[in-house]
């Protein structure tokens, strides 16, 4: 059986496609952001049983880039309304995805932190 992408993600993916800019100057972006996780959706949502070598690169990746707090915020940001808009998302499975990557992320991934705040106060 063949696994096809939902509309969501695909659409994810095309925003992606289109916004994703040379990463000069220039802030971290949402679709900077979705492109370093989008590998991270099949264990998001529990189809396989532990992160892939890609999901896991994109983990570090991301927080190799996210250096200032305003690019932290737009992580944390972007994480949770894209975890909140795909279906079959598993809240406490993104959470643990950086242990699981053997990457120490400075700020809890969770639906609940206040992005405003919480990342704010760590550094890298």
């Amino acid at each position: 059986m063949a696994r096809s992408i939902s509309p969501i993600a695909a659409a994810l993916l095309l925003l992606v496609a289109l916004a994703a800019v040379p990463r000069g100057e220039a802030a971290l972006t949402c679709g900077n952001v979705v492109t370093f996780l989008s590998s991270c959706i099949p264990y998001a949502r529990g189809t396989t049983a532990a992160p892939s070598a890609a999901c896991c690169s994109g983990v570090r990746g991301l927080n190799q880039a996210a250096k200032t707090t305003p690019d932290r915020q737009t992580a944390c940001n972007c994480i949770k309304s894209t975890v909140a808009s795909l279906s079959g998302i598993k809240p406490a499975v993104v959470s643990g995805v950086p242990a699981k990557c053997g990457v120490s992320v400075p700020y809890p991934i969770s639906a609940s932190v206040d992005c405003s705040k919480s990342v704010s106060s760590f550094t890298h």
